[in-house]
């Protein structure tokens, strides 16, 4: 994944194949690894900016990346996933170090608000965020509140 094929688009950008490997991305991580029953189509894709990765004609790694005010008051960075045979490489860094990357340059946004699963306080960390929040349940699992900028 050296040369890393990044994309960003708008949700009406996507071509069918995109849309279904990434809500195919989301669905193993977010539904099925973690069994988690819960509604990821959630009529937020249309606002969104999709930052994606590919190799070998798929789609590996993921999130999405909202304006401010389409989310939270702030820029936001969520869906943050990478395909389990892509992890242990340092692919999650690359994708926040994109997401961060693009909310400056496209969005114009240095403060950035993301809902982060609370086990990856540590991950989002590194990328500058700090915690603003007690914990919270989402979907029956504990999150947290993170800001960075």
């Amino acid at each position: 994944m050296e040369n890393l094929n990044w994309q960003i688009k708008q949700f009406n950008e996507l071509s069918t194949t995109e849309t279904y490997q990434i809500l195919a991305l989301r669905s193993l991580v977010f539904v099925v690894e973690q069994n988690c029953v819960y509604q990821d189509i959630d009529n937020k894709d249309q606002k969104a900016f999709h930052l994606f990765c590919i190799e070998n004609n798929q789609i590996i790694a993921y999130a999405r990346l909202f304006k401010a005010g389409d989310y939270f008051n702030e820029a936001s960075i969520g869906r943050v996933v990478v395909h389990p045979n892509y992890r242990g490489k340092n692919n999650g860094h690359k994708l926040m170090q994109q997401a961060i990357l693009l909310c400056e340059n496209i969005l114009h946004e240095t403060k950035i608000t993301i809902s982060a699963q609370q086990y990856l306080k540590k991950f989002y960390e590194t990328h500058g965020f700090v915690q603003t929040s007690a914990m919270y349940l989402e979907d029956d699992i504990p999150h947290i509140q993170m800001q960075k900028g």
